[in-house]
């Protein structure tokens, strides 16, 4: 197999699978990956699958390949906030909610995480270039509150260094409170409503 032409026909590909070889090359002989590793051709994220070294890592890269080392999943939580302005910083890893367990891959290129949310609570996102799956705004701010149940409190919300200009400049409101009601639970919706006096929502 020749690296040239392998490359050209995943050259799409963010992150590509050992699945996304076979769909491309049945008869594939996989020793080809650990040739190739060898010589710093490509690099291996998690356990079957891997990335071109010469691609620039991003953080639209990064989410791509959160997305997909660990499906169904969209982007959410701190990467999110901070994707849309919401938290000063940039955030030290690339954060997720997941239907799957909880779970953690610390990598050479970076760690991933994911917290579990349940089913019927996976919703909100939207596509991205390269189809990246990211929480809307309203919907990464539920998740985060909801996955932390003990930031209720304007003190905590202050704690957070929330940017309040921006959720005010970007909070669809009827987004928002439709999203609330499907969470249906009371607790996040008492938590919601002091979130909103601390910003100044009027």
């Amino acid at each position: 197999m020749n690296f040239v032409h392998f490359k050209n026909s995943l050259r799409d590909f963010p992150v590509f699978s050992i699945a996304d070889i076979r769909a491309a090359y049945g008869g594939f002989d996989h020793r080809r990956l650990s040739e190739w590793q060898k010589k710093g051709y490509i690099q291996k994220i998690i356990k079957g699958y891997y990335f071109f070294s010469d691609v620039d890592i991003n953080e639209n890269r990064l989410a791509a390949i959160a997305n997909k080392i660990y499906k169904p999943s969209y982007i959410s939580l701190e990467t999110a906030l901070s994707h849309y302005r919401l938290i000063p910083e940039n955030v030290y890893m690339t954060t997720s909610v997941s239907t799957r367990r909880t779970y953690r891959f610390a990598t050479p290129l970076a760690t991933f995480s994911y917290r579990t949310i349940k089913p019927a609570l996976f919703f909100g996102y939207s596509l991205m270039a390269d189809r990246i799956k990211i929480a809307f705004m309203e919907k990464a701010i539920l998740d985060f509150l909801y996955l932390n149940p003990l930031v209720r409190s304007e003190d905590d919300f202050l704690s957070l260094r929330l940017n309040r200009e921006e959720i005010l400049s970007q909070m669809q409101m009827e987004r928002l409170m439709n999203y609330v009601q499907r969470f249906n639970q009371k607790r996040l919706a008492n938590t919601v409503e002091r979130f909103l006096s601390w910003v100044g929502y009027a």
